[in-house]
């Protein structure tokens, strides 16, 4: 199952070989007439998201959830050390977690079987082992501060039982999701079988969770630009959103792919050295510590050159008036970060709104005063009050999606208060 060598010829997955865990269809029936047996692990949603994350390879070499001591090198180090010797890049904590009483249960088994929210047999966790879940280290460790209202925190960690439990997965189908989007779901090896197919010489990652607007536009094709003055002849961008799990106030997945459509309809992105694809990772808000884990799952897709910018995977502090992070520690934790020394790194300049050229332009520090920064808070403000941004802001196609998701929002919730009255 793990034998197969699948890289395109830009970058080496991690440990060299593209981690692949979905059980060959020979072996599916037996398989989960052995997993029948075992006992059986419920696994929330986003539990079943870092299985989709773990199955395909993003996180290779991992091959299952972290036992104690891969959880300790990825808390305490940012990395693992892998049989070679070498050193690859581990930022999160990759694990789940189960209760005093599931522990109970498992008592002295071997493997269990996992179980999805709808009650099918997903995958078979060997050779298992179980650790404490030190919720507050963990928590310390990966956001840098245990202040309440971090919404991993608050829905993941605080809710989830004392242990965490480790081992091999053996995954007995690939995870779908049936929402409309899984043809947007490509794993890494079918990544890296696209970009080979379409001769790319270069591939550059930009990871988002916003719409995009023009800013950032500009940003991926000067980055095409700048890579062809480099003296490659044929750049191609994965454009990737993150798919799992984000907070409340985010724009919900399902519009933002729509968005990223009319971004490409409207021709701000070229289609033909564009590859829009859905990432499908849980998001943290870890800032520079999360930043590192995006980073590493593209290198497993593929991709030689990452683009990072200003506060990347950040937050506002969830207590203070202030930005969690340095806005610029991200691409400098990027630079430096152990086992990621084969990634080139693109750090981006500002893009802000050009109030004088009525467009999205790289901020001039010599006429300030004539640039306008709308943030995506700000962006979310305007589409939920049916404001429209500055000309040039955003495709308008684009961004009729927003304003039209948004209407849809506010008369749902106007519904229940219209029917009470």
């Amino acid at each position: 199952m793990l034998g197969h060598v699948v890289k395109s010829s830009l970058i080496e997955p991690d440990g060299g070989v593209l981690i692949d865990l979905i059980v060959k269809e020979n072996e599916k029936d037996l398989k989960f007439l052995e997993a029948e047996k075992m006992m059986k692990i419920g696994l929330k949603k986003i539990d079943l998201e870092w299985v989709h994350v773990i199955s395909e390879g993003w996180a290779s070499p991992l091959k299952g959830f972290m036992r104690e001591n891969e959880y300790l090198q990825t808390l305490h180090f940012n990395s693992l050390r892998i049989d070679n010797g070498s050193v690859v890049n581990m930022s999160l904590p990759i694990v789940l977690d189960i209760d005093d009483e599931t522990k109970e249960n498992i008592g002295s088994a071997n493997d269990v079987a996992l179980v999805g929210p709808d009650q099918t047999i997903v995958a078979i966790l060997r050779s298992i082992e179980i650790y404490k879940h030190n919720k507050e280290e963990r928590i310390a460790r990966t956001w840098g501060t245990t202040a309440p209202g971090l919404p991993y925190v608050e829905e993941v960690i605080t809710p989830a039982g004392n242990w965490l439990i480790g081992g091999d997965l053996e995954v007995l189908s690939p995870i779908k999701y049936n929402d409309g989007l899984d043809h947007y779901r490509l794993s890494p090896k079918q990544l890296r079988e696209e970009f080979d197919r379409r001769q790319a010489d270069a591939v550059f990652a930009f990871q988002l969770r916003n719409p995009v607007h023009n800013g950032h536009a500009l940003l991926m094709n000067d980055t095409r630009k700048r890579l062809l003055d480099m003296g490659y002849k044929n750049p191609i961008l994965l454009l990737h959103p993150l798919g799992g799990y984000t907070k409340a106030d985010d724009v919900p997945l399902d519009v933002r792919m729509e968005q990223h459509s009319k971004v490409l309809e409207d021709g701000v992105l070229d289609p033909e050295t564009t590859i829009v694809s859905i990432f499908p990772s849980p998001m943290h808000y870890a800032g520079p510590t999360e930043v590192q884990w995006h980073a590493k799952a593209r290198i497993n897709a593929g991709a030689n050159f990452y683009i990072v910018g200003r506060d990347p995977a950040g937050m506002g502090h969830p207590t203070e008036k202030r930005d969690l992070y340095d806005p610029d520690h991200g691409k400098k934790v990027l630079s430096m970060a152990p086992g990621l020394e084969k990634l080139n790194i693109l750090p981006f300049r500002v893009a802000a709104y050009d109030t004088v050229a009525k467009k999205m332009a790289f901020f001039d520090p010599s006429r300030a005063k004539d640039f306008l920064f709308i943030s995506g808070t700000k962006m979310r403000t305007y589409a939920r009050t049916g404001e429209s941004p500055p000309n040039g802001f955003m495709c308008p196609g684009g961004w009729d999606v927003l304003v039209n998701y948004y209407a849809s929002l506010q008369a749902e919730e106007a519904t229940p208060a219209a029917v009470s009255a």
